[in-house]
């Protein structure tokens, strides 16, 4: 996909999970909407992948740490065909695959997440395993801003410095923004680049919504010979709907019938002014 379809399927996907959100009276809106062009990104551009063999040996891994944000993940995995996109209306509901955190029983998901430190420990396993085993697929594990407080992800930080993954990619998911407030009141984090970098990680620190600058970023991994490459991906929560950025409430509000289409009609805005530049398929 060349940039512009890029920025298209980011405000479909947008629409999708709105849409998934509001059927089932739940979800976590406000990370979803920010990490929205970042999975993006990964799964229409850079990772290696097979939708028609989810365990392709060869493919690249991704792992969603801050398995609460899973409704865009959902969205994508349906609409690149690793199951029926009908399912999406099944979400949260009772006997559904797609509950509120990535489910290894679905294809295209490396592991079940939920509990915040436990995927980069788990990527940085996959990330050796595939230095051992001499192959060449990369690692790529998203994290919230508010899941830097767990002591977990900083074990794991220094073990994937200590055995140089550079084929590994922690994407921090910066939107500053928590459950209870801002990351800076919770538990403040700065300087949060400077302690990434102090672990011997090559921090980028881009515009995490901007399609260009995430690829960037992420089609030149490994960009540091053995060094893991950490991603600061400096986000607005809520992005693409204009009265839910930047609003702490949107963390897990569901759209009421009114929002829902305010906030559609202005994603649609979005999609027919990209489809107007004339190079979306």
């Amino acid at each position: 996909m060349n940039m512009t379809e890029l920025k298209a399927k980011a405000a479909q996907i947008r629409m999708d999970l709105l849409n998934m959100i509001h059927t089932a009276k739940t979800g976590h809106t406000g990370g979803s909407l920010s990490n929205t062009d970042i999975l993006t990104a990964l799964y229409y551009r850079v990772m290696k992948l097979d939708p028609a063999n989810p365990k392709w040996e060869e493919r690249d891994r991704f792992i969603a740490s801050k398995g609460h944000s899973v409704e865009s993940l959902w969205s994508i995995l349906a609409d690149l065909g690793f199951f029926p996109k009908e399912e999406l209306l099944t979400y949260s509901q009772f006997g559904t695959r797609l509950i509120g955190h990535p489910n290894n029983k679905v294809p295209g998901i490396e592991m079940n997440t939920g509990a915040l430190g436990h995927g980069l420990p788990i990527a940085v396993g996959m990330a050796l395993a595939a230095k051992r085993d001499q192959k060449s697929y990369r690692v790529f594990c998203l994290m919230g801003d508010g899941e830097q407080a767990e002591g977990s992800n900083w074990e794991a930080a220094m073990a994937g410095a200590h055995y140089k993954l550079d084929n590994l990619v922690g994407i921090i998911d910066r939107n500053r923004l928590q459950i209870s407030g801002t990351t800076e009141e919770v538990m403040g984090l700065e300087p949060l680049e400077d302690k990434w970098a102090a672990f011997g990680w090559n921090v980028v620190s881009i515009d995490g919504n901007d399609m260009e600058a995430l690829v960037e970023a992420l089609e030149a991994v490994p960009s540091v010979p053995g060094k893991p490459t950490l991603l600061m991906a400096n986000t607005v929560k809520g992005k693409g709907v204009s009265f839910a950025e930047n609003v702490p409430h949107w963390h897990h509000h569901v759209p009421n019938e009114a929002e829902l289409e305010l906030a559609l009609s202005e994603l649609a805005a979005t999609l027919e002014g990209l489809k107007q530049e004339g190079q979306v398929r």
